[in-house]
């Protein structure tokens, strides 16, 4: 137990950096290598989602873009704790709003998940250094938003009675079908087992 607490207390310590201006970045250089996706979030309000969703953009290389306003403190121990010590390899972007984030970032190659799109992601082709949105958790993304581009609404598909995935399910599903239509470039293909008799953890 007191090796638990002091795990948590650790990754309480970690501290989450956000750069004091947002400049367009057509390099796309992140921490370790070349950005191969930008995961946005459009107002989030649950932390532990979004700590994971910043665990999923340090594992695949992908730029994480978060929208206020946003129903939390990107401080929380929350958010720290869910993306364990992955903080360190996150390239993090925060903008005031929508409209700022496209005075930043210009005409990008954005492709919308929600719930309303008429197809699902598999129709959808994504290229390197792509664009996904994601809503609230509570209401998606912004109707007016949506309307602006119904040619890159897509979805996720469910049973009819079902009214979403989790917003950091989502995320990971949408991110790693666009890594695959990339051939995942940059991120490691192969693993090594265990040897024959000897356990390995995971």
């Amino acid at each position: 137990m007191a090796l638990f607490f002091d795990f948590l207390q650790f990754f309480d310590q970690i501290t989450v950096e956000i750069p004091d201006k947002m400049e367009y970045n057509d390099t796309r250089e992140i921490k370790g290598g070349p950005a191969v996706l930008n995961i946005v979030l459009v107002e989030p309000e649950i932390p532990q989602n979004t700590g994971n969703i910043a665990r999923t953009c340090a594992a695949t290389r992908s730029r994480l873009h978060l929208i206020k306003p946003l129903g939390f403190d990107i401080s929380e121990k929350a958010v720290r704790r869910a993306g364990l010590d992955y903080w360190n390899m996150v390239d993090l972007q925060v903008y005031e709003g929508l409209d700022h984030f496209f005075e930043v970032n210009p005409a990008p190659d954005l492709w919308l998940a929600t719930t309303k799109a008429p197809r699902d992601y598999t129709q959808a082709v994504f290229r390197d250094n792509c664009w996904l949105f994601f809503g609230k958790e509570t209401a998606g993304l912004p109707e007016g938003f949506r309307r602006q581009y119904p040619g890159r609404c897509i979805r996720i598909p469910m049973r009819p009675d079902a009214r979403s995935l989790n917003l950091a399910n989502s995320v990971a599903v949408l991110t790693y079908e666009a890594l695959r239509q990339l051939d995942f470039p940059g991120l490691s293909g192969e693993g090594e087992m265990a040897e024959k008799g000897r356990s390995q953890v995971l």
